[in-house]
């Protein structure tokens, strides 16, 4: 067959999409195009922060009802999400309780109670995970203790992405790149950490043998009556933004760059020495056996929340502003664990300029330029973790998703970690999405060679580092400081 037509279910923290992939085999020209987009966000419901599971359901539902209705006979439907959340079910299938967001305060504590409890350093080094409050390890532990009631009833649990294919399919299916991010997996089995799992209280029949992507999950019955695969893609969007990254080398990193910032190097073996749990490096599964060695940053979900706060629709503008003003007046951590969920973004970012004594951004532009300023000294910082890590420097950073259109904090981004930064594609999770798919459908080898359809049909914007400039001179200050403080130490 000459062409194939994919649907990429993409969901992020803040939007939905369902894209209609194109690709001829002969000329190995692939296109998107979007079929239907929508909003995600958080909810309170009965005192948790919850997700609107029916209504993203009916939303998937509508955008391949769409592709359908075209006319347009679809190949198969890949699903991908965020990861660590999931959904609990009984045994007819049915949900039980409410479909907890990570962001939700009951796992406040948790972590800490386990690392006194199994040992940090056991955690470490049967899941190669980083240690994030919010991950599945806590939030079942929290459910055990704190919902008794929902444990008896529930027979399986599947996590976000899973769960949507088995509503279309109806076969569970538990996917190993997403599967990983729980802090559940073992790192040396590929399956379940009985010993983590048994912390938990969770029973383990609610789990099933995580797979690798590219397997066929079952099958979803169009209005018109076809039988079209559902697809086991790279689930977790960043595994999938990763197989859409177009490195050029094994000395080039990524950033994918969204709400969260995830930025990291492929390797066919795991961290999990002393220096990479110091840095709280993560070890996350990827498509063919390959590891996503990465750290997470909080990412733009810090502007997201400013933007709304401040009544800000127009971003170009804001950000041009921004782009005026004197670089790291204003400085955070974004990774501070007080930024994962507060009441109001933008007077906790008040707060911490506040509390350490520097200035106090006052509108929409002087906060955005807090949030850019700090994310790029984050990323120059990380970068420099990663590669004291594999034991030599990175040659580029690839910058995929949203957060690549963001020209300034490219920049920034090339300024303060003083390396050439290669930016695209945008729809970087979708497109590793379709491009699991185009495996599984024997149109395509390997990731390597969708890495050069994605080069072959998607421009690239290349960002320069300028040593002169502001927060590159504010780095070198900083890591000759740190550099006198080590010698003297």
């Amino acid at each position: 067959m000459t062409f194939r037509h994919c649907v990429a279910v993409d969901l992020g923290a803040s939007s939905g999409r369902v894209m209609l992939a194109r690709y001829d085999a002969r000329s190995r020209l692939l296109s998107l195009r979007e079929i239907h987009r929508f909003t995600n966000s958080l909810h309170q419901q009965d005192g948790f922060d919850t997700w609107n599971i029916d209504s993203l359901e009916a939303e998937i539902r509508t955008g391949l009802n769409k592709v359908c209705d075209e006319g347009i006979r679809i190949d198969s439907i890949g699903i991908d999400t965020w990861g660590v959340d999931y959904v609990l079910l009984d045994k007819n299938g049915q949900r039980v309780g409410l479909p907890v967001a990570y962001r939700d305060s009951r796992t406040d504590g948790v972590m800490a109670m386990a690392m006194e409890q199994l040992g940090k350093s056991n955690i470490y080094r049967r899941s190669g995970i980083q240690f994030l409050p919010f991950n599945t390890l806590y939030q079942l532990r929290a459910l055990v203790e704190q919902q008794p009631e929902l444990v008896a009833q529930a027979t399986h649990a599947l996590l976000i992405p899973d769960y949507f294919s088995y509503r279309l399919t109806g076969k569970m299916n538990w996917e190993y790149t997403n599967a990983t991010t729980t802090q559940l997996v073992n790192i040396n089995s590929d399956s379940w950490d009985e010993d983590l799992l048994n912390w938990t209280g969770a029973p383990a029949s609610w789990f099933g043998t995580p797979t690798h992507p590219g397997n066929v999950i079952g099958h979803w019955v169009c209005p018109q009556g076809n039988n079209i695969p559902v697809i086991a893609v790279a689930s977790h969007d960043t595994a999938s933004a990763v197989i859409a990254s177009p490195l050029a080398s094994h000395d080039a990193a990524y950033l994918s760059s969204g709400t969260w910032s995830l930025m990291g190097f492929e390797s066919k073996t795991p961290y999990t020495s002393e220096q990479a749990q110091r840095a709280n490096i993560t070890n996350e599964g990827g498509a063919e056996g390959r590891y996503r060695v990465l750290k997470n940053i909080m990412g733009l979900w810090l502007l997201q929340r400013v933007l709304k706060e401040q009544n800000v629709s127009d971003l170009p503008t804001l950000i041009a502003d921004t782009a005026k003003l004197p670089a790291c007046r204003w400085l955070i951590n974004p990774n501070d664990d007080r930024f994962i969920n507060p009441h109001n973004m933008s007077a906790e970012i008040q707060a911490a300029c506040r509390e350490t004594a520097q200035p106090v951004p006052a509108n929409a532009a002087e906060l955005a330029r807090c949030i850019f300023d700090s994310l790029a000294l984050l990323y120059a910082n990380v970068l420099n973790e990663l590669a004291q890590l594999r034991g030599k420097p990175f040659s580029q950073l690839h910058i995929v998703g949203g957060g690549c259109q963001n020209h300034l904090l490219n920049q920034l981004c090339a300024d303060a970690c003083g390396i050439t930064v290669v930016a695209g594609p945008i729809e970087a999770s979708t497109l590793g999405n379709i491009g699991i798919q185009l495996m599984a459908l024997d149109e395509l080898s390997n990731v390597d060679d969708f890495r050069k359809v994605v080069t072959h049909n998607y421009g690239l914007t290349t960002f320069t580092p300028h040593p002169d400039h502001e927060i590159a001179r504010y780095v070198a200050q900083f890591q000759q400081q740190r550099q006198t403080k080590e010698l003297c130490a």
